[in-house]
């Protein structure tokens, strides 16, 4: 898979949610992209996996310009008030209803099964805002990749949950070792932190609105 987008832009309101930003995401590699957590990040997140049109530039997979199958191919893990999961709802919800998208076995013993497998089981009652920050990430990615046409994934603001950053860059890694394109989105701080151990830099200039 090659998803390139070219000098890609998204306009808001009130000014630019998305200034100009080219980048190259490919098979088998795990890419950061710094920016400040909101809406801007957000739009990059949906325009990469063709659920935003972009105002200007393009999107193109495989050099092909085919939003709908970016849709089915990329997943994006996390994305506020959009993917991301409502707060008060229950861990095994979250999974079951995950499962199911993904096309997968989605009952009570399923769910449970799954949480078993990956030790959080404890946590199937609990809040979904009250799991640990490197929990929910390896709980999101694991139900995004359940899906067997996904085989790109965008992880946006995993940062914003607190936590240690390698943790998440570390799930964001496994995936990309097993052959996926992976784009983390994250604070310009948690960049700087993990830039010892990123395969590939590439830049966005984002903002939440305003003049740029």
């Amino acid at each position: 898979m090659d998803i390139v987008a070219d000098e890609i832009e998204v306009a808001g309101a009130h000014g630019p949610l998305l200034r100009p930003t080219s980048l190259r995401v490919e098979n088998g590699r795990a890419q950061l992209v710094p920016g400040i957590h909101g809406p801007g990040l957000t739009s990059l997140a949906l325009v990469l996996s063709g659920r935003l049109r972009p105002s200007a530039g393009r999107v193109l997979l495989d050099g092909r310009d085919d939003p709908k199958a970016l849709r089915r191919r990329v997943a994006v893990v996390d994305a506020p008030e959009v993917t991301a999961p409502e707060d008060a709802v229950p861990v095994r919800d979250v999974v079951a209803e995950g499962l199911s998208i993904a096309g997968r076995r989605s009952g009570r013993r399923a769910v449970r099964a799954w949480l078993a497998d990956r030790g959080a089981d404890q946590h199937a009652g609990e809040r979904t805002e009250n799991l640990p920050p490197q929990v929910r990430t390896r709980l999101l990615v694991d139900l995004a990749v359940a899906s067997r046409q996904v085989s790109a994934l965008v992880l946006d603001s995993p940062d914003r949950h607190g936590g240690d950053p390698h943790d998440w860059f570390a799930l964001a890694r496994r995936e990309a070792d097993r052959g996926m394109a992976v784009v983390a989105l994250c604070e310009p701080h948690a960049h700087g932190l993990l830039a010892p151990a990123r395969q590939q830099l590439s830049t966005a200039d984002t903002n939440t609105g305003g003049a740029p």
